[in-house]
């Protein structure tokens, strides 16, 4: 069986977390999707590292954000990958 979707729901990831994940996942090409849901602290460095991962990764179709504080620059900078995003 292959992973497809990945729930980090409330595991109090950081910035600096979410940035490695984001990193790891530019050359994925298996995950569907990601739910981030309740991860306070990613904030606007970790929304910035998953923009720079949705750029160049198309195969991740879901991203769930719900609940977690991003700012927003983060929300721009989401904004901004989507609409390369194909």
């Amino acid at each position: 069986a292959t992973l497809t979707e990945l729930e980090l729901i409330s595991c109090k990831l950081s910035s600096n977390e979410a940035i490695v994940i984001a990193e790891a996942l530019k050359s994925n090409s298996i995950l569907t999707g990601l739910e981030f849901y309740s991860n306070r602290e990613i904030g606007e460095d970790g929304a910035l590292a998953l923009a720079e991962m949705l750029k160049v990764n198309t195969t991740l179709t879901k991203l769930g954000l719900s609940g977690c504080i991003v700012g927003d620059e983060g929300v721009r900078y989401l904004a901004a990958a989507l609409r390369v995003n194909t």
